[in-house]
């Protein structure tokens, strides 16, 4: 074939191809933004933007999304864990007044009731989270959930794998759910371990490839583990050593997980069982996975809001939304990445000109070099709105936690970031409790008086290469 028939081949395929991915991309996309920039890059980069749009851009999850919902629909399966003996969600006269209008979002967004008589214990880091998590696993009688983005060998893991082999051989039914990337975090994967010790395991979307990358898509990023189905622990916590601060590790992390009992606790299990089903085709039902709980263990109203990229999509997106809005007083945001959407912006900035103090706590050093560098490219658009920002000093925090007027709080997995909010499936509870909140806002107290108060100021004083540098990253914000 000649060079000038090569040429011609060449373009008349990319015409092909850019002009089929651009129907796709414009009868699929809802984001105006994301659709320019993929068809950008389609028609801009022959062949190589079309090839990377079918690789990273189409949401392949939903096709199998509708494959489970079609088995869900005879197996009775659901996210919150309501189809066996659902506790009743708090009458209206039980929620505070204020906050009734958010509850009533929540409820609708989710599907899911508000239920009261909950505990919540707060879990600072590894040195604290797994024991309680191990213990748990040792007192277990009928069954273990497992889910964790991350399970990376080590000291942490050895314990966990004593641990959940224990449970097997005592006669525990055991589960365990590890994201496809996030076990490909150490080598060999903990995967083959686990099932030498009699634990059934599974990976959630197994990647086809064999190391792991923090930007690939569709990752299973939940934290969760329920035992008997009473116990539930959720948060930020993956199981790893670097969490571990007492093993002195070479990258330390600080983070928070939540031990729950109490009703919501089956909406954990719901949101478990949802995942196990999807991912390796077995219903888990009955009472070792859904038993009888305790309505009144504790004072919290609490929901649990599942989050992702298929039914889910934006649940969590309008939670943010909702409570922001209903903000009188004071927002509090713990987050270890911050590259929130133009419209969560503006909420940030409107809350705060209608004279809401608005915190934002973030790591002064970022375990993600390019999340940080894009995060510096954006900070000027809340700062300028009156919100405050302070960067926390190391080790790496990785918490996230959410508190309004010292009323309402939100914890789990979710990010301020277009991963965790559009790409990802993410997991976390709100609840209304003072008292909760007011455990919360210590803990935010004290991360912010080990702080540094960023300013306008500062974020004008920095270097001009630097600013480049985070304006080109914060290009790359809806990827990141």
């Amino acid at each position: 074939m000649s060079p000038s028939a090569l040429q011609l081949l060449i373009a008349v395929l990319h015409v092909v191809l850019a002009v089929g991915v651009s129907a796709h991309i414009v009868l699929t996309k809802d984001d105006v933004r994301a659709a320019i920039g993929w068809i950008g890059l389609v028609w801009l980069t022959p062949l190589v933007g079309s090839l990377m749009y079918l690789f990273l851009g189409v949401n392949r999850i939903k096709r199998l999304a509708g494959q489970l919902r079609r088995d869900r629909a005879m197996t009775g399966i659901t996210h919150t864990g309501s189809h066996i003996l659902p506790h009743r969600g708090v009458a209206e006269a039980e929620i505070p007044e204020r906050l009734r209008p958010l509850a009533t979002l929540t409820g609708r967004v989710t599907g899911a009731p508000l239920v009261g008589g909950n505990a919540v214990d707060p879990l600072v880091g590894g040195d604290a989270g797994y024991p309680a998590m191990l213990e748990a696993i040792a007192d277990a009688r009928t069954s273990v959930a497992l889910a964790t983005y991350i399970f990376d060998r080590g000291t942490a893991a050895d314990r966990f794998v004593d641990a959940l082999a224990a449970a097997v051989a005592r006669g525990v039914q055991v589960r365990v759910l590890i994201d496809g990337v996030g076990a490909r975090y150490s080598r060999p994967p903990i995967v083959g371990t686990l099932r030498r010790h009699g634990v059934t395991v599974q990976e959630f979307l197994p990647s086809a490839f064999p190391f792991s990358h923090p930007y690939f898509n569709l990752r299973n990023h939940r934290k969760l583990m329920i035992v008997d189905g009473a116990v539930g622990f959720c948060g930020g916590l993956n199981i790893r050593d670097g969490c571990m601060l007492s093993l002195d590790p070479p990258d330390p992390t600080q983070d928070v997980h939540f031990r729950f009992r109490g009703p919501v606790v089956r909406q954990f299990m719901g949101a478990f069982a949802f995942d196990w089903q999807f991912a390796a085709r077995e219903a888990l039902e009955g009472e070792s996975w859904f038993p009888i709980l305790p309505a009144d263990v504790g004072p919290v109203l609490a929901r649990g809001i599942p989050d992702g990229p298929d039914e889910d999509f934006e649940a969590m997106l309008f939670t943010f939304l909702g409570a922001i809005a209903q903000a009188r007083r004071r927002i509090r945001i713990v987050t270890p990445y911050f590259l929130p959407d133009k419209p969560l912006v503006d909420a940030l900035k409107v809350a705060s000109l209608r004279g809401v103090d608005v915190e934002i706590l973030l790591p002064a050093r970022s375990n993600l070099r390019t999340v940080q560098w894009a995060q510096g490219g954006q900070l000027a658009q809340v700062l300028r709105g009156g919100c405050r920002v302070f960067f926390t000093p190391a080790p790496f925090d990785h918490s996230k936690l959410f508190t309004v007027d010292g009323e309402w709080s939100l914890v789990g997995s979710t990010n301020w970031d277009p991963r965790s909010l559009r790409l990802n499936f993410e997991y976390a509870v709100e609840c209304y409790c003072p008292h909760f909140a007011a455990r919360l806002d210590a803990m935010i107290d004290a991360k912010r008086d080990a702080a540094r108060l960023w300013t306008i100021v500062d974020q004008r004083r920095r270097p001009l290469p630097v600013k480049l540098r985070d304006g080109l990253m914060w290009l790359a914000q809806p990827y990141l």
